[in-house]
């Protein structure tokens, strides 16, 4: 059964047990509207659970749990905000049971998988879908020698990638956190809709985003370790670069070729980006696990030719992270070895509402001629 089957199998039962089995909902639930929201960025949850003592949600946008209120019918609703403009991520306790909304499509997959609500602005945001041309999200299924096991793949291609088979394109890689999957960064990163907007204001060349799954057999549950990173770096290596390279008509110049992750895949892209400089030029971590500094230093011990090869380091984090002080200290080393790089800080915590806006910034400074 593939990940996320399993995963879908794993959130329906959940549902249906806690919803049917412990609360006694009606055939009528499938009435309720969940999330709304309304012109003035507040919104209103609601859930119809009869049987159920105690109902709170857990939200982005709001401090701690929030209590909902029953009515006579046994629907629990509250009304939450004003919100900033954003993709938000919420999810109901049920008399101690955190599930998702059972009645909103639109769910982010995890350990625990969790309900996405989005909140416009008053202008699109730079993840809305707008009225430009749109690139095509690619799903494979590739044999993995150097792991054994065949393993899921995202290509992203760009508008008229199809018009143009004599480009080569940059390849960006861009890789997951733990616990996420490879379609991740497109179901809640929304990466192809913000290049295409990238692309349309021409804030950025027309690239490819290779998506890997970034867990392997050789890794913990968490895929934090170095047992993992090792693993992934060989199928990246040996498996998803020469098959992107098959079957897509992309660069494979160095220094058109980036790579960059989230979490445990910021981690992964400092490890093989600044261990493979032959094939990257252009590496990038968004709240990276950064936590073999001893790794770092060795990766680092040639500084000058670390300089001379690479064309950006780029180090971003929020400062209510729980990884802040470990990117502080990865930080600290790139100083004290004097490697040129970008050290971005930002508020924000460790959440996609900051990935999202990184990954937006960070596009527009790949594959420049000027470093």
């Amino acid at each position: 059964m593939r990940r996320r089957e399993f995963s879908c199998a794993v959130l329906f039962a959940a549902v249906l047990v806690s919803l049917v089995w412990q609360l006694g909902v009606a055939a009528e639930t499938g009435q309720v509207v969940s999330p709304q929201v309304h012109p003035d960025r507040r919104v209103t949850f609601r859930l119809h659970a009869p049987g159920a003592d105690r109902v709170e949600v857990r939200v982005q946008f709001a401090e701690g749990v929030q209590p909902m209120s029953k009515d006579s019918n046994g629907l629990w609703s509250i009304t939450l905000g004003p919100a900033e403009p954003d993709i938000h991520v919420y999810s109901f306790i049920v008399d101690g049971l955190e599930i998702a909304d059972p009645v909103n499509p639109s769910i982010k997959f995890w350990r625990t998988s969790k309900s996405l609500v989005e909140v416009p602005g008053e202008k699109p945001m730079f993840f809305e879908e707008q009225r430009v041309d749109h690139g095509v999200v690619h799903i494979h299924k590739y044999g993995s020698k150097s792991l054994g096991i065949t393993r899921g793949l995202y290509i992203y291609t760009p508008p008229n990638y199809k018009k143009e088979p004599d480009v080569k394109y940059p390849v960006l890689f861009l890789l997951h956190g733990s616990g996420d999957t490879e379609d991740t960064w497109t179901v809640v990163g929304r990466a192809n809709v913000i290049v295409d907007n990238l692309i349309a204001q021409k804030k950025t060349a027309p690239m490819v985003i290779v998506m890997p799954y970034g867990h392997t057999p050789a890794g913990t549950v968490v895929g934090l370790d170095n047992r993992n990173t090792a693993a992934f770096e060989r199928d990246l290596i040996d498996d998803v670069v020469p098959f992107v390279e098959r079957n897509y008509h992309v660069s494979s110049d160095r220094k058109n070729r980036a790579i960059v992750g989230l979490s445990m895949g910021g981690g992964q892209s400092v490890s093989v980006g600044l261990g493979n400089l032959d094939l990257f030029s252009w590496v990038g971590a968004f709240s990276a696990a950064v936590q073999d500094q001893e790794e770092y230093r060795r990766l680092l011990s040639d500084p000058d030719s670390v300089n001379a090869r690479l064309e950006l380091l780029w180090v971003g984090c929020g400062r209510e992270d729980f990884l802040f002080d470990a990117n502080e200290k990865f930080l600290e080393t790139l100083k004290a070895k004097k490697v040129k790089h970008v050290a971005h800080i930002t508020d924000g915590a460790h959440e996609w509402r900051v990935w999202r806006r990184y990954l937006n910034e960070f596009v527009p400074l790949l594959f420049k001629t000027d470093k």
